[in-house]
């Protein structure tokens, strides 16, 4: 398996097992069944590549739209909350001076999520907390159709909270840690 692989299938389990499979994100099962969500490992370490290939996913994005969304998973950059939370910052400012805003929106995971004024150790934080750090590009489009489906989008947060705290802090992390093994 190459390490390219390696990333991809714990974040495709992730993605199945928790995300799709506790319905935390209920428009990422027709997409992930319709072949719409494009997975990229991104090696770079520094962040002058790692905004570039952001960018690089933006213009794939306009030029396909076959795909709905894309996860940019940084298997070698920002295993710190901290600097990854930077990035973060530059990332959204970047797709804004790109003239991206109002076409793509980032959404954020992290191995170690941590929401403001929330503790480490709040299983709230699972509803963001994936195998690797992550940024999910997806088309404001696509969220604008989704949202306007959907029964109850606002409620979709304060639901994911109270699920994570049911599940509990120890269920949580034993259901991330299992996207490492089941992907041996």
């Amino acid at each position: 398996m190459s390490n390219s692989s390696f990333f991809i299938n714990s974040t495709r389990i992730w993605l199945e097992t928790i995300i799709i499979g506790y319905a935390i994100c209920p428009f990422a099962k027709p997409e992930l069944e319709s072949g719409g969500i494009r997975f990229y490992v991104d090696e770079a370490v520094d962040l002058e590549s790692c905004l570039h290939n952001l960018v690089t996913e933006c213009a794939r994005l306009d030029l396909d739209d076959g795909i709905a969304t894309t996860l940019l998973i940084y298997s070698q950059g920002f295993a710190e909350f901290d600097d990854y939370l930077d990035f973060l910052g530059l990332a959204e400012a970047l797709l804004v001076a790109q003239g991206y805003e109002g076409v793509y929106q980032l959404a954020s995971f992290h191995p170690d999520y941590c929401f403001d004024q929330a503790t480490p150790d709040d299983a709230a934080n699972y509803t963001n907390r994936s195998p690797y750090p992550m940024l999910h590009l997806l088309r404001e489009s696509s969220i604008e159709a989704a949202v306007a489906n959907h029964p109850d989008a606002k409620g979709i947060p304060r639901r994911n909270i109270k699920l994570t705290r049911q599940l509990g802090l120890s269920q949580m992390q034993a259901m991330l840690a299992a996207c490492y093994q089941n992907n041996a």
